[in-house]
C-alpha cells in the first residue's frame, strides 16, 4: 500500500517516456498509471522534444539509442529549452555495464540514470526520489541562502552569481542545496548521496564528482581553481562559507 507521501508524490505528476520500444513504453505506462502518474510516450527524439514543449512534464524518461537521434543530443536539447522547461529532471536509460554513456548523459545534463534492463520497482523509486528532492527543496525553512555573490533560492529553484543565473539541473541544484545546508562540513560521496537521494538506490561513485564539475563550471569564477565547493582528497567535499 503506498504511503501519504507517495500518494502526493505521484498525483498528477505527469511522465513523459521518450522510448522506441513499444512493448518497454507501455508495460512502464501501466505501471506508472497504476501508481498514481500521468503518463505519455513519445517514440523518436524529435516527437520527444515536441510533446516536453507542448505539456511541461513533471520528469522525461529519456532512452539513449532512439531511431532519428541518440538521447544524448535530445538530453542538450531539453536542456536548451527556456525557463522551467530548460531544467525538466531527466531519468536516462542506459547501457547496462556501460559507464561511459552514463558519465556523459550526467554531463549533458542527465539528473540521474538508469541501466537496462532494469526492474519497474527500481524505476519508481528513482522517479519518486527525484520528485520528493523537488518537494523537499520547496519546503525548506530556509528559502534563501546567501553566501557572498552567490544566492540560492528554494522557492524558484534558481542559483545566481552576482545577479546572473546559473544554469543547473534539478539534481545539480539539490546538491548544491544539500551541500550548502551543511556548510562547513566535510561531507564523503556517500554521505552526499544519502542527503539528496537517500541510501534505497544503487550509489554510481563517479556521477557525484561529474556533477560537482558541472556545478563549479556553473558558479565558480575558475571552476579549476574552485573556492566555494573544494575536494578533499580522499575524503569527498566541503562547501566553503567563506571564499578564499
Amino acid at each position: 500500500m503506498l504511503s501519504v507521501r507517495q500518494m502526493n508524490e505521484s498525483m498528477n505528476a505527469q511522465i513523459l517516456m521518450i522510448e522506441d520500444d513499444e512493448r518497454l513504453a507501455k508495460m512502464v505506462g501501466d505501471y506508472l498509471r497504476q501508481s498514481g502518474f500521468v503518463f505519455s510516450h513519445a517514440a523518436d527524439g524529435s516527437a520527444g522534444l515536441s510533446a516536453v514543449q507542448k505539456d511541461g512534464p513533471n520528469l522525461v524518461i529519456l532512452d539513449l539509442m532512439l531511431p532519428d537521434m541518440d538521447g544524448l543530443q535530445v538530453c542538450q536539447k531539453i536542456r536548451a529549452l527556456p525557463g522551467e522547461l530548460g531544467r525538466t529532471p531527466v531519468l536516462m536509460l542506459t547501457a547496462k555495464g556501460d559507464p561511459m554513456d552514463r558519465i556523459v548523459g550526467l554531463e549533458l545534463g542527465a539528473d540521474d540514470y538508469l541501466p537496462k534492463p532494469f526492474e519497474p520497482r527500481e524505476l519508481l523509486a528513482r522517479i519518486r526520489a527525484i520528485l520528493r528532492r523537488q518537494t523537499d527543496a520547496v519546503s525548506g525553512k530556509n528559502t534563501r541562502m546567501q553566501f557572498g555573490s552567490l544566492e540560492v533560492d528554494r522557492d524558484a529553484r534558481t542559483v545566481s552569481v552576482k545577479g546572473q543565473v546559473c544554469e543547473l539541473t534539478s539534481y545539480q541544484f539539490d546538491l548544491l542545496v544539500a551541500m550548502a545546508d551543511r556548510a562547513g562540513r566535510v561531507l564523503s560521496r556517500d554521505q552526499i548521496m544519502e542527503a539528496v537521494r537517500g541510501r534505497e538506490l544503487e550509489a554510481f561513485d563517479r556521477s557525484i564528482d561529474v556533477h560537482m564539475g558541472r556545478i563549479r563550471m556553473a558558479i565558480e569564477e575558475d571552476p579549476k581553481l574552485p573556492e566555494r565547493i573544494l575536494t578533499v582528497r580522499g575524503v569527498g567535499y566541503v562547501f566553503a562559507k567563506q571564499q578564499k
